[in-house]
């Protein structure tokens, strides 16, 4: 989940980490049942980078936390500025904050979703790419990701944080390379719990059918969409997806010629 934050003391990330909790209650999908032949080395490693920073944020006082979070978010107004200020510097300063927001996180059940999700996802993915493709593709998915959030949002003066935007890419792709793959799922029918294996297929379709539904709601009621950018969801899966399937007919391709 990739997280608008505004600045009024961390209110709002109390009220973040309240809805993230909320929604892992309703639907966890626990893993995958899709076996790997590598060791997923950039996962891993990503995670920890993810999971280090938040605890570095939580260490900081507030005032000097909310500072750190606007200065390395990304924050589409600034950028337009400054390409309507023709500022090269602070052009690419606000470039690379689409890539250092990916390593920041608005609470703990935020951070927990988005990590537990790329853990779930981003081990087959990697097996089958690669390990350099697979980091390659995870940042790329991340910018398409922001570059998707930040044409509706050319104005907004609200930081976005967060790895979803990169994490939908990969599960983009997993969902083109992996469709019938099972993913053992909990659920609740009131207050009993329900395991079940869902296809690749259904489960991350389902997810993308909620993020254009709430995507589109959010450009006619509320434009910072809940405290979501869903439209970054949007970008990134939409790219991961297109990788994916090019990725797939590319090795289908060799391995008839072969």
């Amino acid at each position: 989940m990739k997280v608008y934050l505004t600045l009024d003391g961390g209110n709002y990330i109390k009220n973040l980490q309240l809805e993230d909790s909320k929604e892992l209650r309703i639907i966890i999908p626990l893993r995958d049942l899709n076996p790997r032949s590598t060791t997923p080395y950039i996962t891993v490693i990503l995670i920890l980078i993810n999971i280090g920073i938040f605890v570095f944020e939580m260490f900081l006082p507030r005032d000097v936390a909310m500072n750190f979070v606007y200065a390395f978010g990304f924050t589409p107004g600034d950028l337009t500025n400054s390409i309507l200020d023709f500022n090269l510097g602070f052009i690419g300063f606000n470039i690379a904050t689409v890539f250092s927001s990916m390593f920041l996180h608005g609470g703990l059940g935020h951070i927990l979703s988005n990590m537990w999700a790329l853990w779930l996802f981003g081990d087959n993915v990697e097996d089958r790419l690669g390990h350099f493709r697979f980091l390659v593709i995870y940042f790329l998915s991340g910018f398409f990701a922001a570059l998707a959030h930040y044409v509706l949002n050319l104005t907004s003066p609200v930081v976005v944080v967060g790895a979803s935007g990169a994490i939908a890419g990969v599960m983009g792709i997993y969902v083109i390379l992996f469709p019938l793959a099972k993913i053992k799922t909990l659920f609740f029918i009131l207050i009993i719990p329900i395991f079940i294996n869902v296809p690749a297929f259904l489960f991350i379709g389902v997810w993308f059918l909620s993020q254009i539904s709430s995507g589109v709601i959010s450009l006619f009621d509320d434009p910072y969409g809940a405290g979501i950018a869903w439209w970054a969801h949007i970008g990134g899966f939409v790219y991961g997806a297109y990788i994916g399937k090019r990725y797939r007919k590319k090795r289908r391709y060799y391995n008839e010629f072969y």
